[in-house]
């Protein structure tokens, strides 16, 4: 029995095709939708860019506070986006639990929050917008097939392939 489900969302150009994906599977099972989106860590660049331009104290104050109020921030954005895509059918985002902003690595993200959760399927794309175009799964979703306790129902990008691939 599906009664809750976690999306997985790199927030690219296919997400609203997979978040199509997620709402239909969840109004079919009654289910609870959560979504999740992770931010990779700051670079050694960036670190030291923010290093750079910032006294300690400024940085100490964004690491404790600032990057808080950018993922709650960016948690806003993307319910909002979700809101502009679904247009006519804005009734669906009642759907949605929670949106959780995370960083860290996207796959071990996803599946902390799987587990935190207790959802029972996962949602993702195959690959993400950044994926080579004969790359058949991206890097986070083999790693989510390979480790995930639930199961993964994966959206192929079929707009990646061409008319003569099988």
């Amino acid at each position: 029995m599906i009664r809750s489900i976690l999306y997985a969302t790199d927030l690219g150009l296919y997400a609203p095709y997979v978040l199509q994906h997620a709402l239909t599977l969840t109004r079919t099972f009654n289910a609870e939708l959560y979504v999740v989106h992770a931010v990779e860590p700051l670079g050694l660049f960036a670190e030291s860019v923010l290093q750079t331009y910032l006294d300690e104290g400024t940085l100490k104050e964004l690491r404790s506070h600032g990057l808080s109020r950018v993922m709650g921030s960016i948690e806003q954005r993307v319910l909002e986006g979700f809101r502009d895509e679904l247009g006519e059918a804005q009734q669906d985002t009642q759907l949605i639990r929670a949106v959780r902003v995370l960083q860290g690595d996207p796959a071990q993200v996803i599946l902390d929050e799987a587990q935190k959760l207790a959802v029972d399927l996962l949602v993702v794309g195959s690959h993400s917008h950044g994926a080579p175009l004969d790359t058949p799964l991206g890097r986070t979703a083999v790693r989510l097939v390979q480790l995930s306790e639930v199961p993964v129902y994966l959206v192929p990008m079929l707009q990646h392939r061409g008319r003569g691939d099988f």
